[in-house]
């Protein structure tokens, strides 16, 4: 089917949100945007976009304009909290022929991705705060008393969804008992490596993004926001890890600490109202998947639409065939959180004999197309 005479609403501005608008504007739907953040902002910390993530923003033409302010990352090491290291993972075989994997602030992504849809008419600060069915239709109401319908309304407003909450019943986003801190510092290596060391139940992250720039992750199990982190993060780990933190002394404003969630959900939809990326399916972020699922699921949204012959068929296609992969996804991330609890001797030497051919695992069915 065409979208001439369609209407979408899509709510949320950030990569699922773009990304389905760059995904559409070919369809010939009209397409609303509406995002309750005021404005674009430059807060934020980084991004780790994988290969299957990329290939997708070259399909929307979207790839150029990223790669152009991101730092390509030839490898991944892993060690553990000593600094011994368990293995590598040469990133840019792994993914040879899918795309490169890149990092960048996150902020730069969101503002590459605005100007690949410069022309997306998105209503900042603005959201809704009632879907009403009617019929094939959507009566959505918005926070500024304006009442509009829609054919198509896309959740593309993240873990902490609105869409989610008005049309499937309240179903909330849950813990995964890891409380996590990012924070961007210094870049002190020139190498593009993707650094991790392990500890029992936590994980600390370095990623470079940019010329100047470093992404810092530390991940301190289940308890909030403990006053003496800081402190427990420079015993645990070896360096970088105090480098890292001394940037915080002089300036935590790109602090961002929170706990880390998934949505699990029996069903994306609810009529002509369809969940995407985050708000649909947030995982762990342990295989840096939810960029890359959110690109993936509009691009296939698409696909699904223009080859349907309505649009109640377009969103059951759609689920049918999302669903085999991001369960994968979450299945993998489950299994990763569980090693690292681990007893760290037994840790290590599983990590040590079989991590990478486990990290292939992971990714193996994601090498393929969506």
């Amino acid at each position: 089917m065409r979208g001439d005479g369609v209407r979408v609403l899509i709510v949320g501005g950030g990569v699922a949100g773009l990304a389905a608008v760059a995904a559409l504007r070919e369809w010939g739907a009209t397409i609303d945007v509406v995002e309750r953040a005021p404005g674009p902002t430059d807060s934020g910390t980084g991004i780790y976009l994988t290969g299957n993530a990329t290939r997708m923003l070259d399909v929307l033409g979207l790839r150029e304009s990223v790669a152009d302010v991101a730092v390509e990352i030839s490898r991944q090491r892993s060690a553990n909290q000593r600094g011994r290291r368990l293995f590598d993972i040469d990133v840019a075989a792994l993914w040879q022929g899918v795309g490169p994997c890149v990092s960048l602030p996150r902020a730069q992504l969101h503002r590459a991705l605005l100007d690949g849809v410069g022309d997306a008419p998105i209503r900042w600060g603005r959201q809704p705060v009632a879907l009403l069915p009617e019929g094939d239709q959507v009566a959505v109401e918005f926070d500024d008393n304006n009442t509009q319908r829609y054919d198509l309304v896309l959740g593309a407003d993240g873990v902490n969804s609105t869409v989610r909450r008005l049309a499937f019943d309240g179903q909330a986003a849950r813990d995964l008992g890891q409380y996590a801190y990012r924070w961007v510092a210094p870049r002190i290596d020139d190498e593009p490596v993707w650094s991790v060391q392990l500890g029992r139940g936590r994980q600390f992250l370095t990623i470079p993004i940019s010329d100047g720039q470093t992404y810092c992750y530390y991940n301190d199990g289940p308890v909030a926001d403990r006053p003496g982190w800081r402190d427990e993060l420079a015993a645990t780990f070896t360096e970088p890890a105090a480098t890292m933190l001394k940037a915080l002394d002089y300036d935590d404003s790109t602090l961002h600490a929170g706990p880390n969630q998934e949505v699990v959900l029996d069903s994306w939809s609810r009529g002509p109202v369809l969940l995407i990326g985050d708000a649909a399916h947030a995982t762990s972020p342990n295989m840096a998947q939810g960029a890359a699922m959110a690109v993936e699921d509009a691009v296939v949204l698409a696909s699904s639409l223009a080859n349907s012959d309505s649009v109640a068929d377009a969103l059951r296609g759609f689920e049918a065939r999302r669903r085999p992969r991001t369960n994968w996804v979450l299945s993998q991330t489950h299994r990763r959180d569980k090693a690292t609890g681990l007893p760290p001797a037994l840790r290590d030497l599983v990590m040590r004999r079989l991590g990478e051919q486990m990290f292939r695992s992971n990714y193996g069915p994601l090498f393929a197309q969506p």
